[in-house]
């Protein structure tokens, strides 16, 4: 085990725990999965790792790039937010700091992320913000606790029912995630 990395905006890499599958050895079936699920898929040992159940790496592909990249609802930057706010919490050192780069391109808020990083949930954010914080803490407690007040303080600082679904399907996709990636590996430095 690798010594533990500190949240960070830094680029990391994700090591797999298992043998990952060595793309020469994949089906055009699964090179075609790969292709569709993301761009660096190929050459990522997450994507090489989960390839093995082909179908199951698809559905989750197109149910993450369904949540994450849809041109309607919530911001951008407010998903990229809420999947760093839960992988922050759930511990994703590998998550957080590939969301917290996204939140500070699509957002431009560079301090509010490095507080989130640096001091986690409770650090002093922007209103919005703060709301989207303590939504996904409270999704991620298990058992979940967020509740009505919850969706009433974002629905306080701006957020219609319909971008509060989406940054609650962002937050629900990444304690999923992080999870999945917890288990099967870890996150290391750039060579």
């Amino acid at each position: 085990m690798s010594d533990k990395i500190p949240f960070t905006f830094e680029e990391l890499v994700w090591k797999s725990w298992s043998h990952p599958a060595r793309l020469e050895d994949c089906t055009p079936a699964q090179i075609a999965v790969l292709e569709e699920s993301d761009p660096s898929a190929k050459t990522n040992e997450y994507y090489l790792t989960l390839i093995r159940d082909e179908q199951a790496l698809k559905a989750r592909s197109q149910l993450y790039n369904a949540i994450m990249y849809p041109r309607e609802g919530a911001r951008r930057a407010d998903r990229e937010f809420a999947a760093t706010a839960e992988s922050r919490v759930n511990g994703c050192v590998f998550c957080a700091s590939v969301h917290a780069r996204l939140f500070v391109t699509f957002g431009k808020d560079r301090p509010s992320m490095a507080a989130l990083l640096d001091e986690g949930i409770g650090a002093e954010l922007p209103p919005k913000l703060r709301a989207i914080a303590d939504f996904a803490a409270a999704l991620a407690a298990v058992p979940p606790a967020a509740g009505p007040e919850h969706v009433a303080a974002l629905r306080e600082v701006g957020y219609s029912d319909a971008e509060i679904g989406d940054i609650g399907n962002a937050v629900a996709m990444f304690a999923w995630a992080n999870r999945l990636m917890l288990t099967l590996g870890e996150p290391e430095r750039k060579a």
